[in-house]
């Protein structure tokens, strides 16, 4: 399979929103929460509060690392103005989040932040054999590795 193909169902198969767990860190201190997230063109959004813990890690250390079930994304994160600056991201937030949407995006605190993914891992069994699945999002590169363990 080439990368572009990979992607493609990468994508597909993240879906246009899913709640995964956000990893952040500074100084040496990881900190992880569950987030509801939204793609967008190839991007991943979130919304969340100026003055939470996560929000001045993302500041100053715009590395992140975002999971659920059996894919692994590592990006680099930035903040893109508020929810409802963003038509497309409000959009799509309020049809699969609403309870978020109503409670949290129009509060003056509130920011947007897009991630661009630059490496994903994904466990995949083939006939019952296990593969590490990888894209590098960076140098458009795709491999299929089966998992030995030794």
């Amino acid at each position: 399979m080439e990368f572009s193909e990979a992607c493609d169902n990468f994508y597909k198969e993240l879906g246009a929103s899913k709640k995964m767990v956000l990893s952040t860190s500074l100084n040496d201190v990881v900190t992880s929460r569950m987030m509801s997230i939204v793609v967008i063109n190839k991007k991943i959004y979130f919304q969340t509060d100026r003055t939470f813990r996560k929000y001045k890690q993302l500041k100053k250390n715009s590395r992140v690392s975002l999971c659920a079930e059996n894919i692994q994304i590592e990006g680099n994160c930035e903040e893109v103005g508020t929810p409802l600056d963003n038509t497309e991201f409000a959009n799509a937030y309020k049809k699969y989040f609403l309870s978020s949407y109503t409670r949290y995006s129009s509060l003056k605190n509130e920011c947007l932040f897009v991630v661009m993914p630059t490496f994903v891992e994904k466990w995949v069994y083939i006939d019952g054999i296990p593969y590490i699945e990888i894209l590098d999002m960076v140098k458009k590169q795709y491999e299929l590795r089966q998992y030995i363990g030794v």
